[in-house]
């Protein structure tokens, strides 16, 4: 069965970072971009990141860019999204999900695109 497990939430001041883990379970990730989504509280879930298959490209939303570092370890089958410089508004459940395809970037916008879907981490920033 094919699964992915976010980790790596939990309280954190403002300006505080965390890193969040993404592993993947009865799949190889090789052949899978994995992106990064979040769902505030009243809001609609949006697009945080993504990584293409090998690492090559990436994307970032406008309110996350110089921030947030997506990066990848294929051999481990994980996926790491380090957020730094964090302020209340990224308070979120954090969800990791694939996109099968080598070499394609995932459309931060088209979350109904992804083929599978980690059960979310909760991250929250607040003094």
């Amino acid at each position: 069965q094919m699964q992915l497990a976010e980790s790596g939430g939990g309280l954190v001041q403002p300006g505080g970072s965390l890193r969040l883990a993404c592993a993947a379970a009865g799949f190889t990730m090789d052949y899978y971009a994995i992106g990064w989504f979040r769902q505030a509280p009243g809001k609609e879930r949006e697009g945080v990141s993504c990584i293409s298959s090998h690492g090559g490209s990436t994307n970032y939303a406008d309110s996350v860019k110089g921030r947030f570092t997506i990066s990848r370890d294929n051999a481990k089958n994980m996926v790491y999204l380090q957020m730094n410089s964090l302020k209340p508004d990224d308070t979120a459940v954090y969800y990791c999900a694939a996109l099968f395809g080598v070499f394609r970037l995932c459309e931060l916008s088209q979350d109904k695109d992804m083929d599978y879907w980690g059960k979310g981490t909760l991250v929250t920033v607040s003094s």
